[in-house]
């Protein structure tokens, strides 16, 4: 396994083009999915066709330091979802997005603020990012926690997508977190 970072219980790895199945099956849980299609599993072609070179065409962009990371338990390898830690397509790489996506099985056991914690750290004291941003619904109470945890900041809120209006909560809208290199610092 190529390490990318490792924790205390995670080590986090590039995708590489045979992991195609632990997307779909990651995106075939309506849980998982509940905030980003109301449940709809992600087709697997699209996994296939689109997603997943994208994902490993984002390491060639970022030379391997920036992207979607797979997420696997360190005691026993058992792959539990992804973290992601990258740009906007063409946005400066000094302002990054933050995320993740853990299958039902590993939350509430601390691993998205655990990884998130690491790939904070990574970000501000190795890759010259200066400003750390996560996005997600208003209602989806689970992901703001640990962006607070963080010690993120609540600095914006955004209008639902066009394309997710159908899903649970999406009337309140998103929210937008961030912290700063500085920030992070005083922490």
């Amino acid at each position: 396994m190529d390490t990318y970072l490792e924790t205390e219980r995670l080590a986090l790895r590039r995708f590489t083009a045979d992991d195609a199945d632990l997307l779909i099956e990651l995106d075939s849980d309506p849980a998982v999915m509940r905030y980003l299609t109301g449940g709809r599993p992600t087709p697997p072609e699209l996994i296939r066709d689109r997603y997943l070179p994208n994902i490993l065409a984002g390491y060639e962009k970022w030379g391997g330091d920036l992207g979607l990371f797979a997420a696997q338990e360190k005691d026993g390898g058992t792959f539990i979802g992804w973290f992601i830690l990258r740009p906007e397509p063409e946005g400066p790489l000094d302002a990054v997005e933050l995320g993740y996506r853990l299958w039902q099985s590993a939350w509430g056991k601390g691993y998205a603020t655990e990884g998130s914690r690491a790939l904070l750290g990574k970000a501000f004291t190795e890759l010259g990012v200066h400003t750390v941003w996560a996005e997600t619904m208003a209602v989806n109470r689970g992901s703001r926690n640990i962006m607070e945890k963080l010690e993120m900041t609540l600095v914006d809120t955004a209008p639902t997508p066009s394309d997710m209006e159908t899903v649970e909560g999406s009337e309140h809208g998103g929210v937008r977190y961030e912290i700063t290199k500085e920030q992070w610092r005083q922490q």
